[in-house]
């Protein structure tokens, strides 16, 4: 099958879209014709050689699209669904059969390897590989190949352009309060980091009732929009000592849940100095390997917890339905976030991510 593709060719480069080649699914995969795709921090850190992907490649993991084809073994799917892919899983391990799916022993692999859950390419150019499959989908093309396990039917009304940007951050920030945290109304929320996945989980913790509601970031735009989706005080980190204002707001003796989702010692630190006694601060915020923070130790002794969780802690059959259903019913305004870009803009998109103008970017490639 003839695809077209953004490639990233080598450590930090420059998108390119280029013809490439894709193999036919396998019993257990699915082919998707990419109606749009998310882009997410995730995707920069491959760019930049975080992972073992090697280059040439294709990335994309947050798919949404019309599935084309199945393989012979997939029978929950077929031909003209509409789906968004999330990341995978095994199915098998010890993790994934307790329902904790994210902990896949073999997530690295399927992730971030290059290959397919065989151990092959699915790409290639005049024959030589282009290395994908990134989550199992690599869905910055046209088409994509997913596995059946994180391919997931939503509805035919729902728009693909806006459920682009559930799979990977609205999932993780709204799952690590929603399933981890799991608030009770009147509790004291403080979200440090107000991108895609902390917006979305400042909107969960709206619904469950917090209050107060705290957003912390260092851009003015994002802190305006946090308040207008529910915060009810925004913290600028530039202006401000973050861990005792938010005290201050939650009347001195801090929060009992935070939300670090900047993926910054700085912020990890503020998150858990902010906590009351007995609070909770969960870490979501994404950082390359060797990234330390450091923490006061007698802080911890008040029973204060910290403890870390990957994409929301969610089954992705079972989660972004529930979440796709919030939004058709206007609990979970995913669309205030998003900007959408023509799939050759990619470059742009991203440039326009990283520098604070643009919160969550959904490429549009291809029609429903």
């Amino acid at each position: 099958m003839r695809v077209t593709a953004a490639v990233m060719p080598e450590r930090s480069g420059r998108w390119s879209l280029e013809a490439l080649d894709l193999v036919d699914p396998a019993p257990h995969e699915v082919v998707v014709r990419v109606v749009a795709s998310g882009i997410c921090q995730t995707d920069v850190h491959a760019r930049d050689g975080f992972f073992p992907l090697p280059w040439p490649a294709v990335y994309g993991h947050e798919g949404a699209g019309v599935v084309e084809r199945v393989g012979s073994a997939v029978s929950e799917l077929a031909a003209g669904d509409h789906v968004i892919m999330a990341n995978p899983s095994c199915g098998e391990c010890a993790d994934c059969r307790a329902g904790y799916e994210v902990y896949c022993e073999r997530s690295r692999t399927l992730k971030q390897s290059g290959l397919r859950a065989d151990g092959t390419v699915a790409l290639s150019r005049t024959g030589e590989p282009v290395y994908g499959s990134f989550f199992q989908q690599s869905s910055f093309a046209t088409l994509a190949l997913g596995t059946v396990r994180n391919t997931i039917k939503v509805p035919k009304d729902a728009p693909l352009d806006l459920l682009a940007a559930f799979p990977c951050g609205v999932n993780t920030g709204a799952g690590a309060v929603m399933n981890v945290l799991k608030p009770q109304p009147g509790d004291a929320f403080a979200v440090f980091g107000a991108g895609t996945v902390g917006l979305a989980g400042l909107m969960a913790a709206k619904l469950a009732g917090c209050d107060p509601i705290i957003a912390v970031d260092v851009f003015a735009n994002r802190l305006a929009l946090a308040l207008e989706l529910g915060a009810t005080y925004a913290v600028d980190a530039k202006r401000h000592d973050v861990a005792r204002e938010v005290r201050r707001i939650a009347g001195g003796r801090g929060v009992k849940w935070t939300l670090e989702a900047a993926g910054v010692p700085a912020a990890l630190r503020a998150a858990v100095d902010a906590l009351a006694p007995r609070g909770t601060c969960c870490l979501v915020g994404s950082a390359r390997d060797g990234v330390e923070a450091a923490l006061e130790m007698r802080t911890l002794q008040q029973g204060r917890v910290v403890r870390g969780c990957i994409q929301g802690e969610s089954v992705v059959k079972e989660f972004l339905p529930r979440l796709v259903e919030l939004f058709r019913a206007g609990k979970l305004p995913v669309d205030r976030l998003v900007r959408h870009y023509e799939f050759a803009a990619i470059n742009d998109a991203v440039s326009d991510m990283l520098g604070g103008a643009t919160i969550k970017p959904v490429l549009r490639i291809g029609r429903a």
